[in-house]
C-alpha cells in the first residue's frame, strides 16, 4: 500500500482499507460479529501489508464475545492515555492549542458539508478514517499525516503490550507514508516525555466520558463485488446503541 517511488497508492484500495479500519475501531456490539465475513471479504482484497493485519485482528475477534470485546476495548482506549484514539492529544495534550487543532478537525469537515453534533471529537481516528474514506481523500490523508508521530506513538505501544488492536494500527500505518526525520525525532521525544502539559478546560472540545463512535457517512463500494455498505456501532458500554447524529 505504500506508494513506490512515483506511484501513488491506489485510491479505492486505500478508501476500502480505511473505511474497514474505521470500523474495526468502533465500539464493538453485535453489528461488529454480523459483518465479520464482510470485512474478511473486503480485507482479502487488500495488499498484504494492509490486508493482513486486518484478517488476524478479525480472527480475534471471531474468539470473543462481544463483552469481552467491548471490556478489553474500555480497558484500552478509555483508561490508558497511551492508547488515545484523539489525534490532536498526542501533540498537544491538555492544552488550549489543542482546541485550535480541534477546530481546524472541524473545519475541514464542514468543508465537505458535514457537521459533527456537539457530543463527538472530530479527531477521533475512527471518525479522521471514516471520513477519509467517503470520498475525502486527499484532506483525511494530510489529517493522517499531520499526526502521523502519535499514530506511531499508539502503534508501538499496543504492539509493546500484545494488544490486538496493534494488528488495525499497523494496517493504518501501511496506507501512510514511512516515516521521516522530523516525524521520527517526534515519535523519540513523545515516547521519553509525553505530550505537552497544560491543565485547562477545553470546552466545546472537552472529550465525553465514552469515546465517540464514527460519524455515519454515505460510503462507496468499498471493493469491487461488495456493496453493502458497513455503518460503526454506536454508543457507550451499558447504553442503548443509536447511530450519533450527523447533519449535511
Amino acid at each position: 500500500m505504500k506508494a513506490a517511488k512515483g506511484k501513488a497508492p491506489d485510491p479505492a484500495i486505500r478508501a476500502a482499507a480505511w473505511q474497514v479500519q474505521s470500523l474495526l475501531l468502533g465500539y464493538p456490539d453485535e453489528s461488529l460479529h454480523r459483518r465479520l465475513d464482510l470485512l474478511g471479504t473486503v480485507a482479502a482484497t487488500l495488499p498484504p501489508p494492509v490486508g493482513a493485519p486486518l484478517t488476524r485482528f478479525l480472527g480475534h475477534v471471531r474468539t470473543r464475545s462481544v463483552f469481552e470485546l467491548a471490556a478489553d476495548y474500555v480497558a484500552t482506549f478509555d483508561h490508558r492515555k497511551r492508547f488515545s484514539p484523539y489525534l490532536t492529544y498526542f501533540a498537544y495534550g491538555d492544552t488550549r492549542k489543542r482546541g485550535v487543532a480541534l477546530l481546524r478537525f472541524k473545519q475541514a469537515y464542514r468543508a465537505a458539508g458535514l457537521q459533527l453534533s456537539d457530543e463527538e471529537l472530530p479527531d477521533h481516528l475512527s471518525v479522521v478514517l471514516e471520513f477519509a474514506a467517503a470520498d475525502n481523500a486527499e484532506t483525511g490523508l494530510r489529517l493522517l499525516t499531520e499526526h502521523r508521530a502519535g499514530l506511531e506513538v499508539m502503534r508501538r505501544g499496543l504492539r509493546d503490550t500484545g494488544s490486538p488492536w496493534a494488528d488495525v494500527l499497523e494496517s493504518i500505518t501501511a496506507t501512510l507514508s514511512p516515516l521521516v526525520g522530523s516525524e521520527q525525532d517526534a515519535v523519540a521525544r513523545l515516547i521519553a516525555a509525553g505530550p505537552p502539559e497544560e491543565a485547562v478546560g477545553l470546552a466545546p472540545f472537552a472529550p465525553p466520558r465514552y469515546l465517540p463512535d464514527p460519524v455515519v457517512l454515505p460510503v462507496p463500494r468499498i471493493a469491487p463485488g461488495v456493496t453493502e455498505t458497513a455503518r460503526a456501532p454506536a454508543g457507550p458500554p451499558g447504553a442503548p446503541h443509536t447511530a450519533p447524529e450527523a447533519c449535511r
